[in-house]
């Protein structure tokens, strides 16, 4: 591999890198093995390809596809291009060991993930309804996987065989400390404790992977390797060697500094906005306990986050009180940047969870690496011809970075992936295109997309290294973009057009959200795609329209929306096309009241949008949206028990509601609108006329509501004269029995008396 280099685009500067290149360990002995067709999923394909055992075995809860944009094909294929020798077993049968034990025993670890998907968000809806479909599955046939797949893989792993196991993927990161769980309506332990797995990798994982898989091989163990970056653990103590802070004298708000001199010690903070702050952010300085070491030389001081931890609120206090599980939110994301993040240490009873700084990000040239991979780029072959929905959206689309600045509140992307932006070179997503046209079946020419967790955030980066490094920010582009921020999209504008030069390739759609507001920083980089790579429609997603839940979201105003669609227009119409704006809003988000989704339904409706698909909040474990929701506070700003309080929509009515406003136009949303408005003093809105947003009661909607009414009516009527006949019959029966004869005499009495055979003998007499 060449050596990693610094990433830039003009004069070359000092980056956060990691000590050694992804690539630059020795590799395992069995490289000898040429790599696989594909990683075998039985012990014939092991026999073929001449194995007697796997070193490493990947359980997930997909289907294997060969392919990048699927965790367990980078991951398999990465570890054998060191060497490795990498089984898989998809979506075994859990309710017992044996699928867990069809490759044998490995000879170094498990790794287990359940997939691209968390388990519980693949599985139920955001209303917490069961879905039927999965399409990462194969025939998108549901309930393939089990709930909270990483716990109940990894422990019929250690029912299989004892032999360490790692669990990572999304599922495993977002739930890395004590977190809300949305499901079961509760604070839950780290996934460390639940499942028993040995470790724990969050976010992209091959730097951390790769340097466990060597150390496994070394001999080392578990608790020898408590060290690696990217990874959590369960420990006794603080790793040797460490100092502790207590998270309350570290949580200071505010922005970014100006770049600071080379030669001036980079303090823990950001410059604050306000004097209010500023006097706060001094009390707090005084109030650390003083953890920097010495410096180690005359010219070298230790940077403050060095060897340094900070320890959370503990388990039972984040559980029991609800600021504390705010406060401790807000600590974790402050604490992601690879450059300056500190250790995370949270006690859950007798132990504690160690998470370390997070992995150093892949440099262009380890991305170019790992996409450059032998993927077959297409399903196992024991699928057949079985369709899996997941793979057809995605084989003929192109991922030319990773990570995301944007640090929206409602995503996980930035928790999971991190801030820095990782970005591929031309010519290896040239090499990916020309690899899609030779080998994909049926491929007509067209590349579905070129993109990522966004459509145009390819090669941005913060301007000056040393900033970028200190940088605490939650984002890059709120409230505002960043000073710092590259946003000249010129690179993105220049892989558009050589994609398209590509022999063989007819059109290049861009499928992922852009971000609009850096999208207006650069009018060339709209012009190019809104001449040569809009398909009819463009979708971004402005999320709502009014100032107070965009501020919950970390969201740019609709101001930023209008200026974008001028410029989409202004291209549209140059290029002599007719296309469209696509907008994405979510309803019953942390933050929104009822009169900010009736103003977002006005807005649609006054431009004639109606949607056909609209999401509900849904609190996704670790995000900022997630702790709004349940604690009623803003991580956003710094916590405390005074702070402002943050309504949120709950219960399956009130988000029912705000989902029919975003569904205005829906028939079956009109009872419920018209109730809405009703209680909300606004019935002018109910009618007929162009300003209104429903329409009033129709002639067969008060028909069928009278009729619903006189039925109603009927059977009341019905049970009310059913209930005085019972009664009367009742009292006659207390008037009958009301002698102090014993029953059974008077009933042979009466019985005596009323025989017809005796009323003949009397009248003949």
């Amino acid at each position: 591999m060449p050596s990693i280099q610094p990433i830039s685009r003009s004069k070359p500067v000092a980056r956060m890198k990691a000590e050694r290149g992804l690539f630059s360990f020795p590799k395992y002995w069995a490289e000898c093995f040429d790599p696989a067709p594909f990683l075998p999923m039985s012990r014939k394909e092991m026999d073929q390809l001449g194995w007697d055992s796997c070193d490493i075995i990947i359980v997930t809860g997909d289907a294997y596809i060969d392919h990048p944009s699927f965790g367990m094909a980078v991951i398999g294929r990465t570890l054998e291009a060191q060497g490795f020798r990498v089984g898989i077993i998809s979506q075994p049968n859990w309710h017992s060991k044996e699928d867990f034990m069809q490759l044998g025993e490995p000879n170094l670890f498990f790794g287990v993930t359940a997939g691209n998907m968390d388990s519980m968000i693949n599985r139920y809806t955001a209303d917490r309804k069961l879905r039927h479909d999965d399409a990462y599955t194969a025939n998108n046939e549901g309930g393939k996987r089990p709930d909270r797949a990483v716990t109940v893989y990894t422990q019929r792993c250690k029912e299989a065989y004892k032999k360490p196991v790692v669990i990572g993927g999304i599922e495993a990161s977002l739930r890395r400390i004590a977190h809300y769980d949305y499901w079961s309506d509760k604070v839950r332990r780290s996934v460390l404790f639940d499942s028993k797995a040995d470790m724990l990798m969050f976010g992209n994982a091959e730097r951390p992977l790769i340097e466990m898989a060597h150390r496994f091989a070394a001999g080392e163990t578990i608790d020898q390797m408590q060290d690696i970056r990217g990874t959590a653990v369960l420990r006794k103590e603080p790793l040797p060697g460490w100092q502790g802070v207590d998270s309350t004298h570290v949580d200071v708000i505010g922005k970014i500094d100006p770049i600071v001199s080379p030669y001036e010690n980079i303090e823990d903070k950001c410059a604050v906005s306000s004097e209010a702050e500023k006097q706060a952010a001094i009390d707090a300085d005084k109030a650390k306990p003083i953890v920097i070491q010495p410096f180690t030389s005359k010219t070298q001081r230790r940077k403050p986050w060095d060897k340094t931890y900070v320890l959370l609120p503990p388990y039972d206090m984040v559980r029991a009180e609800k600021t504390h599980y705010a406060h401790t939110s807000r600590i974790l994301h402050k604490e992601t940047n690879p450059g300056c993040a500190r250790a995370l240490a949270q006690r859950h009873g007798d132990r504690i969870v160690w998470i370390n700084p997070p992995a150093f990000p892949l440099e262009t040239e380890e991305m170019d690496a790992v996409f450059d991979l032998p993927y077959a780029r297409v399903p196992h072959p024991s699928y057949g011809k079985a369709k899996i929905p997941a793979y057809d959206m995605i084989k003929t689309s192109v991922n030319i970075m990773r990570g995301c600045f944007g640090g929206c509140t409602f995503c996980s992307i930035t928790e999971h992936e991190g801030r820095v932006i990782q970005s591929r070179s031309e010519e290896s997503i040239i090499r990916e295109i020309e690899e899609i046209r030779d080998k994909v079946p049926g491929f007509t020419g067209v590349i579905s997309d070129l993109g990522g967790p966004t459509a145009n955030m390819y090669k941005l980066r913060c301007k000056s290294p040393k900033a970028e490094q200190a940088c605490r920010r939650l984002s890059c582009v709120w409230p505002e973009i960043c000073g710092h921020l590259d946003t000249d999209q010129s690179p993105t504008t220049n892989l558009y057009r050589k994609a398209r030069e590509v022999d063989g390739v007819k059109k290049v759609l861009i499928a992922s959200g852009v971000r609009y507001d850096l999208a207006i920083e650069d009018p060339e980089y709209v012009k190019e795609l809104v001449t040569h790579h809009v398909g009819g429609y463009l979708k971004i997603a402005p999320e709502h329209t009014e100032k107070a839940p965009l501020d919950k979201m970390m969201k740019p105003g609709m101001g930023t929306y209008d200026r974008f669609k001028e410029l989409f227009d202004k291209y549209t119409k140059e290029a002599g096309k007719e296309q469209f704006l696509i907008p994405y809003f979510i309803s019953a988000h942390p933050g929104t009241k009822d009169e900010d989704m009736l103003n977002l339904a006005l807005w649609l409706k006054e431009r004639n949008f109606k949607l056909d698909q609209v999401q509900n909040f849904y609190p996704s474990p670790m995000a900022n949206a997630t702790t709004m929701y349940h604690t009623n506070k803003n991580p956003i700003h710094k916590v405390t028990h005074k702070s402002e309080v943050v309504e949120v929509p709950k219960g399956e009515i009130h988000r029912r509601l705000h989902r029919a406003f975003l569904r205005y136009h829906d028939p079956a949303n009109w009872p419920m609108l018209r109730k809405a408005l009703t209680q909300m003093g606004k019935t002018y809105l109910i009618g007929n006329g162009p300003k209104c947003l429903v329409p009033a009661e129709s002639r067969n909607e008060l028909r069928g509501k009278d009729q619903k009414a006189y039925e109603k009516r009927s059977v009341n009527k019905a049970h009310a004269k059913g209930k005085n006949a019972n009664a009367a019959r009742a009292q006659k029966g207390l008037t009958r029995f009301s002698s102090d004869q014993p029953h059974n005499q008077l009933h042979n009495e009466t019985a005596k008396n009323t025989s017809p055979h005796k009323k003949r003998r009397s009248k003949n007499k």
